[in-house]
């Protein structure tokens, strides 16, 4: 295989087994392996495609909660907010979006990670519910970022780990499924990607179920850590994939 396949196989294959341990967070992890290699295009589907194809994976290799009552706010908040993202994506500097979020989660994420206790957001009710989904699916429709937002918001929310772990999931899975056709009906999956996609979900597959099995014995507290842990380097890579492009163009 070529150098950019390996770079392709190496991104999608940590990025597998990161999301199997904590339920998100395919695309930043991958992201941060293919910003050296892989043209933004390509990567942009492949993200969305890995994500997808790894909640799919977890969903038929172990059980879930599903409580829809807690679910529907984000769904209807996502379903709003995928069409905006992929509507606008041609026009939208996502280089600039990027930076904006990704200075937000690198700054305040970290504070959380070391602070003793989180503030909670107990009284936000299903309307930040809502919004938080819908800022997911936009974030989905420009890059497949859909998990980032939802999960900080569930973190803040107070959620236990497995209530959190099973809205994620199912967001993200129904999401990426949307966010997914979306690209195929606007033309953005081109006939080079399609031979791409069996290669990402191979390298995936072992990784995610293995980070699966891991995630069973992680506590509360360790689960915490890993999310904050994970927000705060999914705010990096924005940064990092987004800063060159932004001087370049100046």
């Amino acid at each position: 295989m070529t150098p950019d396949l390996w770079l392709l196989v190496l991104g999608a294959a940590v990025a597998g087994f990161v999301q199997g341990l904590s339920g998100f967070a395919f695309g930043m992890v991958a992201m941060s392996f293919w910003v050296w290699g892989i043209e933004p295009s390509v990567a942009a589907v492949m993200a969305v495609f890995g994500s997808l194809t790894g909640q799919v994976v977890a969903a038929v290799s172990s059980r879930r909660a599903f409580h829809l009552g807690t679910l529907a706010p984000f769904l209807l908040g996502g379903a709003v907010g995928i069409p905006l993202g992929i509507a606008v994506l041609p026009h939208l500097n996502a280089d600039l979006f990027r930076l904006v979020l990704g200075t937000v989660l690198v700054v305040f994420c970290p504070i959380m990670l070391f602070s003793a206790r989180l503030p909670k957001l107990s009284r936000a009710g299903r309307m930040g519910d809502g919004v938080a989904g819908a800022i997911g699916g936009f974030m989905g429709g420009i890059g497949g970022f859909t998990g980032v937002v939802p999960t900080l918001w569930c973190t803040l929310r107070g959620m236990a780990k497995d209530e959190q772990r099973a809205v994620i999931q199912n967001f993200n899975l129904a999401a990426l499924a949307f966010t997914m056709l979306g690209y195929v009906l606007a033309g953005a999956v081109t006939r080079e990607m399609w031979p791409l996609l069996p290669l990402v979900a191979v390298a995936l597959l072992v990784p995610s179920l293995i980070g699966g099995r891991l995630y069973v014995g992680l506590s509360e507290a360790a689960f915490r850590k890993l999310v904050l842990s994970l927000l705060s380097l999914s705010g990096l890579t924005m940064l990092v994939s987004a800063v060159p492009r932004l001087l370049a163009a100046t």
